[in-house]
């Protein structure tokens, strides 16, 4: 548990009215110790319940890890690295992001998973269990969970489907860690160290009313796709059709193979379909035998089908207008966004307008490899909270 007290209000980047519940810092220093002044600066003051900290690629994670202790000292950190963040401004990529979680309005336990690959399903579920017994329930608070799981760990299906089971009627939600556009390692940060194969899950409570948000911007088309080959532990696709999974995808996009790159994928996504629902499975990168890495599991025999995308923007604004039962705006949105959604918006040229509707709709979070809604692992989906001012229940 954190410690906590006296209001705080901060989120300077903000064109509007900032959030009241949570306190916000962002720093664009490049060293680290200066990155975290900078944000003690603007939050220092909330001492919070717990702080969530979304770091970019670009800060040295040794410098930062020994610098927390003494800009930060008695404060409960968590938090991982990313793939961008969002920021009080929008859309960033290089902007350390500090969340301070008011304790007049929260309260959290946390559990590490490490080594998290190979995962241990029975393990998880037992300590999950363990942890929600711990954690005591407040009369007239709701619960919920986060989760951040490194990032190329390919173990997100089999933990959150493990975390859904221990956790029962409390709902999670949660965004895969990232490393720009590296692909190289990824970090959660627990306890003040950053910790690779590794995950991270937060029980947090609350007085506040929460809606669970999650929401892409593709449809399902006609162009149908069988895995025929594929290496399941590995996420790699080799074969689609019969064919060389590559080539075959290339076929069928009308891209030629040596085009093909993270915009392609981007916007040509694959979908699957579970009962009335289709789901994004993410490419991540050509693999060098022809084969397709993917960013959520797959496996032969799946059928899966060409997306084709809608309006990206208005998609985002509409599902982002979230209400309570007062009609009342949400006060802030934690949010989990998949780079690829964020290269598509960039290639676009929409940056500055996605930016726009993510401040309105005070939206703070990241961008991820990989997002986690109710138990299920996605792509290029946006996964967040909408909190809403103390009032109504209101349930996800």
């Amino acid at each position: 548990m954190g410690s906590g007290g006296d209001e705080m209000i901060s989120g300077r980047d903000l064109d509007c009215k900032p959030p009241e519940t949570i306190a916000i810092g962002t720093s664009r220093l490049t060293d680290a110790h200066g990155a975290l002044k900078d944000i003690v600066e603007q939050i220092g003051g909330a001492k919070p319940s717990f702080v969530l900290l979304f770091v970019p690629s670009t800060l040295a994670l040794d410098e930062l890890s020994k610098t927390l202790p003494q800009m930060l000292p008695g404060t409960t950190v968590f938090g991982c690295t990313t793939a961008g963040q969002i920021t009080s401004h929008g859309y960033e990529g290089e902007a350390l992001v500090a969340i301070a979680f008011r304790r007049d309005h929260f309260r959290v336990a946390s559990k590490l998973f490490k080594p998290v690959s190979p995962v241990s399903i029975a393990d998880v579920v037992s300590q999950t269990e363990r942890l929600v017994e711990r954690f005591g329930v407040t009369p007239g608070r709701k619960r919920l969970a986060l989760v951040f799981t490194d990032g190329l760990s390919k173990q997100e299906d089999l933990l959150v489907a493990a975390l859904e089971t221990g956790l029962k009627d409390i709902p999670v939600f949660g965004g895969s860690a990232g490393d720009g556009l590296a692909f190289e390692r990824t970090f959660v940060l627990h306890d003040g160290q950053f910790h690779t194969n590794a995950a991270l899950l937060l029980l947090i409570e609350t007085d506040l009313s929460y809606r669970g948000l999650g929401f892409d911007h593709f449809q399902p088309t006609d162009k149908r796709m069988v895995v025929t080959r594929a290496i399941p532990e590995e996420r790699l696709v080799l074969e689609i059709n019969g064919s060389p999974a590559a080539s075959e995808y290339a076929r069928l996009v009308k891209v030629p193979l040596e085009d093909l790159s993270p915009i392609v994928f981007a916007e040509n996504p694959v979908l699957v379909r579970n009962r009335n629902l289709y789901h994004v499975r993410g490419i991540q990168q050509i693999h060098e035998n022809g084969g397709l890495t993917f960013l959520s599991a797959i496996d032969d025999g799946l059928l899966l089908t060409l997306g084709s995308g809608k309006e990206i923007i208005r998609t985002l604004d509409s599902s982002l207008a979230a209400c309570d039962d007062r009609g009342e705006e949400a006060d802030f949105v934690l949010g989990f966004d998949c780079y690829l959604r964020k290269l598509e918006i960039t290639h676009k040229g929409l940056d500055e307008e996605a930016s726009q509707h993510l401040r309105r709709h005070r939206v703070v979070g990241f961008n991820t490899y990989g997002e986690q809604h109710l138990g299920v692992h996605v792509n290029q989906t946006f996964v967040g909270v909408a909190f809403f001012r103390p009032g109504e229940e209101v349930m996800p």
